[in-house]
């Protein structure tokens, strides 16, 4: 947790006031975002358990995280069914399916020119 105070917080706030793509990098940017983000975009509505199965090397409290930040930020959509055992599901927002256009763009980008290796 950073300091309200803090100046790269003050930065951060201004940056993402005055120029969209900061503020749409600060919203779908770090290491699970982007996966998450785009596997609810391909697959629909997914229970909890085949979102953290679909990407077995993120922690479960990392998963839980993420999720929460883009629930907070309006981009995925958390749906608790009331049966037992309870069934948890997300999917994409109106907000978030609005993304399309830039996760695809952002995933031929990078499948364009990810280095092969040789």
């Amino acid at each position: 947790m950073r300091k309200e105070s803090s100046t790269n917080l003050e930065n951060e706030v201004q940056i993402n006031a005055s120029c969209g793509m900061a503020y749409t990098l600060d919203l779908i940017g770090g290491r699970w975002k982007p996966t998450i983000l785009w596997r609810l975009l391909n697959c629909g509505s997914l229970r909890y358990s085949k979102l953290r199965k679909s990407m077995p090397n993120i922690s479960e409290r990392i998963l839980i995280l993420q999720l929460r930040e883009l629930e907070n930020d309006g981009l995925v959509s958390r749906m608790i069914y009331p049966e037992v055992p309870p069934r948890v599901e997300y999917k994409l927002t109106e907000l978030g399916l609005r993304l399309e256009p830039v996760l695809r763009l952002l995933s031929d980008w990078g499948d364009a020119n990810r280095p092969t290796g040789d």
